[in-house]
């Protein structure tokens, strides 16, 4: 039962690192800045999954704390790009 689960945790990380390969096109190829805003959040979540996924491959938990600290960045990053493009000042 572990190989198999095992196995389906690299197939789910290396199925988030092709989809993050996809956001980060979409990022450098974005149509609009709303449409970059987005792909940039879509990436951080993808990251934090590949983050996750990594921690149960390894069982190191130190990886939960640094998903946490990376959540934590990127929903800040996210507010201060959004008021960023929303005002076209930044505070």
């Amino acid at each position: 039962m572990e190989e198999i689960l095992g196995a389906v945790f690299v197939i789910a990380l290396v199925a988030h690192l092709l989809l993050l390969g996809v956001a980060a096109w979409r990022v450098l190829r974005g149509e609009n800045a709303v449409d970059r805003l987005l792909s940039v959040e879509l990436v951080s979540v993808l990251a934090l999954c590949v983050v996750l996924l990594t921690t149960l491959i390894t069982g190191q938990s130190i990886y939960v704390d640094v998903a946490l600290g990376l959540a934590a960045l990127s929903f800040i990053g996210t507010l201060a790009l959004a008021k960023y493009l929303a005002d076209q000042r930044m505070f």
